[in-house]
């Protein structure tokens, strides 16, 4: 099934990388799948690319350069009509309550997943996309 929606993976670890994008890839059979190395090539992504249609990101926390509550602070700065279209999902293997709590109550982050995640909460959280 096609999806509508762009995906962008903002995530540092290549193996991850790799990982979600074949979940995505054979799972879901999503193609195109963008990747971006940290937040601020995420952001960099968003901006050059002017996303028409809905965007899923999909979002690490810990990053070098620009980091995943950083992005989540320059998104906010994106144009309102950009905000609405997109649904972020946090996938994290960290343990620390606070960075959990801190993700689940930012108003962009749709869900939070720790990883390594199973196939099927994407196809849950995508059969709408």
């Amino acid at each position: 099934m096609p999806y509508k929606s762009q995906f962008i993976i903002i995530e540092d670890n290549l193996i991850d990388q790799f990982v979600t994008k074949k979940l995505l890839k054979k799972g879901l059979d999503i193609n195109p799948i963008y990747i971006a190395n940290n937040g601020q090539e995420g952001i960099n992504w968003i901006l050059k690319n002017h996303p028409q249609n809905s965007l899923i990101i999909l979002l690490d926390i810990q990053m070098p350069i620009m980091n995943g509550f950083e992005f989540l602070e320059e998104f906010d700065r994106l144009p309102e009509d950009l905000k609405e279209r997109t649904e972020i999902f946090v996938l994290s293997s960290t343990l620390d309550i606070d960075e959990i709590k801190k993700v689940k109550d930012n108003k962009y982050v749709s869900d939070f997943w720790t990883k390594p995640f199973r196939l099927e909460i994407l196809k849950n959280a995508f059969l709408e996309v």
